[in-house]
């Protein structure tokens, strides 16, 4: 049984049965939706989509804190050692590597990736991504990150038939619920976790639009609430 916490926005942990953890785009301090009083009592890997602060702001500060491993494209974990974290796995779209019992697929994402420096400077991030997770057991999930739909989305589905995706539904910043449910067409999860909406007002997305565009294909439209673990 694997253990999925939304932290609000795109961030989320990821526990295995085992106790390891995963945290996916972190941002804390600053995000509105994060759960007050949330602790991390463990982080052994963090996954970055890209460099936009409201995916990395918390970082570089929880990989200090955990001794994580940080995995991102190539630029983003140059980033991060140049603050200080140590343990970087960078990778590039359509490598794989093991982040401990999980195997980990970069993919492609369509957006942009420029950090913000402490000074409001721009550095170069890279580019976006998304994951796939293939866990012990031999299910699989998809983190889109932050990205508009893209045809190659079929090809994730054809190639790794993901059972669980996590999709942006927000809108303005990613794609809204008419191109999500495209999204899911093409990738054919038999459950989706909504993420990176109700954060601010402009997101104007919801989960119950996205589901209302799906009938028919079977998918399951699983609506979390910040804070509260479920279980897959």
């Amino acid at each position: 049984m694997i253990t999925i916490t939304w932290l609000g926005h795109s961030t989320f942990e990821i526990r295995l049965e085992s106790g390891e953890t995963l945290v996916l785009d972190p941002w804390i301090e600053g995000n509105p939706k994060f759960p007050a009083g949330h602790r991390f009592a463990r982080v052994d890997t963090i996954l970055a989509s890209h460099g936009h602060g409201d995916h990395i702001g918390g970082l570089v500060a929880l990989a200090k804190a955990h001794q994580s491993k940080v995995i991102g494209i190539y630029e983003v974990c140059l980033f991060a050692k140049s603050r200080g974290v140590d343990n970087i796995a960078p990778m590039n779209k359509g490598g794989s590597q093991q982040a401990g019992g999980v195997k980990v697929t970069m993919t492609h994402a369509l957006h942009s990736s420029g950090i913000e420096d402490e000074h409001g400077n721009v550095m170069y991030g890279g580019d976006p991504a998304g994951y796939v997770l293939e866990f012990s057991d031999g299910r699989r999930a998809y983190f889109a990150g932050d990205t508009a739909v893209f045809s190659e989305m079929a090809l994730i589905g054809e190639i790794y038939k993901p059972e669980l995706c996590f999709l942006p539904v927000g809108d303005l910043f990613t794609m809204g619920p008419e191109e999500a449910a495209a999204a899911v067409r093409m990738l054919k999860p038999r459950k989706v976790i909504p993420m990176h909406w109700g954060t601010f007002p402009v997101l104007t997305g919801r989960p119950e639009q996205l589901a209302g565009r799906i009938g028919g294909t079977g998918a399951e439209v699983w609506t979390l609430e910040p804070g509260h673990p479920v279980q897959w």
